[in-house]
């Protein structure tokens, strides 16, 4: 709860006039207590699952991006896709909601604060940059273990179940693997805690981003193909392709982990057989063409 009673003593103790956001955050959360404005990490969370699957669903079902689909021999209907929602549902209701309320005293032991001020746009892309990165690399091993033999037929293989993945199987899992892969997600703003602001923004940004590279879809206009070493859907979705048997493409965000420990090999080599066969083909339609 903001320990201030009106905008004017805030802006006194502050020593300076509250910005408009901040004056709006200030009308809104006064009155409510830590834990009411920690509850609305719920409601972000239903509503990035709901949302932001949306638009690929839209692709997927007019046909219109056809080309840009990475297995374009799976097909997913309304109600396909509908009961991978429920399913997301069903698992967000009982595991993560649950979770939220059983976490709040773990955001209050790290200091992950929800007052004045609010932190600057520097500060917010700093520790964004810090999550991201703590979570990539924590993820990445892991993920790594989830493809042991145990980890997989008994947690991980519910993931698999979709081997064309698509936007609303992002959060598709076993409820343990949830609650392993909420580590490494909260591990940063645990190390660098900042605003409750900041970490809704953080939980929004990485579940947009895991929904993006389980689409299905490779769009070459998708802004985040100008991030360095980001992996992306066409990255990700040959570890769905191959499956249970995988040992490649464990990475969570960025590529440079299955660089460095060798586990990206699989699709090196895959890549350059569809080129090569690419090329061949062309070869042979010139030569047709002459």
């Amino acid at each position: 709860m903001i320990p201030y009673p009106t905008v004017r003593d805030a802006s006194v103790a502050l020593g300076r006039n509250l910005t408009w956001f901040e004056t709006v955050w200030f009308d809104y959360s006064a009155t409510k207590s830590d834990f009411h404005v920690y509850c609305h990490t719920i409601l972000v969370l239903f509503l990035v699952f709901s949302l932001a699957p949306l638009p690929f669903v839209f692709v997927e079902l007019t046909g219109w991006f056809e080309r840009f689909k990475i297995q374009p021999k799976m097909k997913y209907s309304l109600s396909d896709m509908f009961r991978c929602y429920k399913d997301v549902m069903k698992l967000f209701l009982l595991v993560v909601g649950t979770l939220q309320f059983v976490t709040y005293p773990s955001i209050q032991l790290v200091g992950i604060r929800s007052g004045l001020p609010l932190p600057s746009l520097m500060e917010t892309v700093a520790q964004l940059v810090v999550y991201f990165l703590i979570e990539d690399y924590t993820n990445y091993w892991i993920h790594r273990w989830l493809h042991c033999k145990w980890g997989y037929e008994m947690i991980h293989r519910v993931h698999h179940e979709y081997t064309s993945p698509i936007g609303y199987a992002s959060p598709y899992a076993h409820w343990a693997e949830v609650l392993l892969l909420g580590i490494p997600t909260f591990l940063g703003p645990a190390i660098a805690p900042g605003h409750i602001m900041t970490f809704w923004l953080w939980i929004t940004l990485r579940q947009m981003e895991a929904i993006e590279t389980h689409s299905g879809y490779d769009f070459p206009w998708a802004l985040t193909k100008l991030v360095p070493f980001y992996g992306g859907a066409e990255y990700h979705d040959y570890h769905h392709y191959v499956g249970g048997q995988s040992q490649s493409n464990f990475a969570s965000v960025f590529t440079y982990c299955d660089y460095i420990y060798g586990t990206d090999r699989g699709y090196r080599v895959h890549k350059k057989l569809l080129q090569q066969i690419t090329e061949e083909a062309e070869q042979k339609g010139g030569t047709k063409d002459d």
